[in-house]
């Protein structure tokens, strides 16, 4: 059996860390587009104030 490319802690460090940056814009920026059509749909809505 073929073995893997021998990799170093660095380089998984880095992969895994670009990984999640770009996990991370992917889910900030469509989170961005679904959060102003929620501020207009809430506009509409009636919006209940709560006093503890």
């Amino acid at each position: 059996m073929p073995q893997m490319m021998p990799l170093n802690w660095l380089m998984l460090f880095g992969y895994f860390s670009i990984l999640l940056i770009l996990f991370n814009v992917m889910n900030y920026y469509t989170s961005y587009n679904k959060t102003s059509s929620l501020v207009s749909l809430k506009m509409m809505t009636k919006t209940l104030i709560w006093k503890w």
